[in-house]
């Protein structure tokens, strides 16, 4: 089997993954000399700071999708193949696929990350729940869902409390948001479909191992976080690291254990593993360095963007923020910058322009830092603009429009109506 590609006399751009980053290079590269392949393992763009909202029903996964054909199809020097990368020849400019080898004159690797259990024992991790893919989004939503419809029959009242309560590993953006979103469930949409249910009863745990949740953000806005978490009865604990998960128990650090069978882990992500880039140009957390354009260590005509790369500088000593507007902004300078390699022209090195952080911890409730983190914002003004930037950062009008609908309905409701069991993992209770 082979990628059936039409033949080119142009230089070849292979470009690996279809996030923010590798995206955005595409993109850029129209009408160009360059024959550009983009290979992913989905046919779609997903916008990831919104996976959160499919896991607890407030959107439909295809709100937060974006076809990569349709994305490509008024760039004539565009192709997309769907392919699962399985080795890099540097040597010989080979990529061998799920689909075969492609020749490629310049590679760019944009990849992203994968969950980063830290060591935790396969045994624990096996049965935690991630977020960083649609598929997940939805696995979790049937599951949490699952759960309740399990503890209605339930006589047993330790297991029943273990099927309502919910730990949530990792305080950074998704950790929080997702907490919030848990508590606002738990508060006005559960009680609801569960009547039979004492969900007073039901515990929402956000663990973080370092003192503050938001570590990136200002000290202003991880206490109004901290702030609002608990007034949604979020128990947070702090500086509280996960040991092991086994047989339905959370062990934890400082010696205690939490029964529950809903263990979601957003604690931190690594590189994805790459098989073919010399060992010495990757450092323990998967991620590749790179120099200021984003050339790998060491390699010619080889780039890594977004995530998956690491640009050490004085500024940043251990890299930029794996964050969408950094991997945005490497994408569309290493488009500018290959332009201007093909011309002989003086390339541009990377400056990380800041728009601020932000993050939301329910209705009504958000933390903003602008750039240079003089001015920062809470509560309503802030919970506006971010669904304005998050808004805006949609890929397609459709998209854009389902999205503002369903906030618009869910504000006015107290509601998340697509609450439906449609990967049903777990079995029946037994007897």
């Amino acid at each position: 089997m082979n990628l059936k590609l039409p033949e080119t006399s142009h230089p070849r751009i292979v470009i690996l993954g279809g996030g923010f980053a590798g995206m955005n290079v595409a993109l850029h590269l129209k009408d160009t000399d360059f024959q550009v392949v983009l290979l992913d393992k989905h046919n779609y763009h997903t916008f990831q700071p919104l996976l959160y909202q499919v896991a607890t029903g407030g959107l439909e996964p295809t709100s937060i999708a974006y076809p990569l054909r349709k994305l490509l199809k008024k760039i004539p020097n565009a192709f997309f193949r769907i392919a699962e990368v399985q080795n890099i020849d540097t040597n010989q400019k080979v990529i061998t696929t799920s689909i075969g080898e492609l020749q490629y004159d310049i590679l760019v690797i944009a990849m992203g990350t994968t969950t980063n259990f830290f060591n935790l024992p396969s045994d624990s991790t096996s049965k935690m729940k991630s977020l960083k893919s649609i598929p997940e989004a939805l696995d979790l939503r049937s599951f949490l869902l699952e759960n309740f419809e399990l503890a209605l029959l339930e006589d047993n009242e330790n297991k029943k409390q273990a099927l309502i309560n919910i730990a949530i590993v990792g305080g950074g953006p998704t950790g929080v948001e997702l907490a919030g979103a848990i508590a606002e469930m738990k508060n006005h949409m559960l009680p609801r479909d569960y009547k039979e249910l004492d969900l007073s009863k039901m515990q929402v745990h956000l663990y973080e191992a370092t003192g503050a949740l938001l570590g990136p953000m200002t000290e202003n806005s991880r206490i109004r976080a901290l702030e609002y978490l608990q007034n949604l009865n979020v128990e947070v604990h702090l500086n509280t690291a996960v040991q092991s998960y086994e047989n339905g128990i959370l062990h934890l650090g400082d010696g205690h254990q939490l029964p529950t069978e809903t263990v979601i882990w957003t604690a931190g992500v690594k590189g994805s593993p790459l098989k073919g880039i010399d060992q010495q140009y990757i450092l323990p957390n998967g991620r590749i360095k790179v120099n200021e354009i984003n050339q790998v260590e060491g390699l010619q005509d080889v780039y890594a963007i977004g995530d998956i790369s690491c640009m050490i500088t004085e500024e940043h000593p251990r890299g930029h923020a794996m964050v969408a507007p950094v991997a945005i902004q490497q994408g569309q300078l290493l488009a500018k910058n290959i332009l201007k390699l093909s011309r002989q022209e003086k390339v541009n090195t990377f400056k990380y322009f800041d728009k601020g952080s932000m993050a939301t911890v329910g209705r009504n409730k958000a933390v903003v830092d602008f750039p240079g983190k003089s001015v920062k914002m809470g509560g309503l003004l802030a919970w506006m603009a971010w669904m304005v930037v998050h808004l805006m950062s949609l890929v397609g009008f459709r998209n854009k429009l389902i999205v503002l609908t369903g906030w618009m309905y869910n504000y006015l409701n107290y509601d998340r109506v697509l609450r439906l069991i449609i990967r049903p993992s777990r079995e029946p209770l037994n007897d």
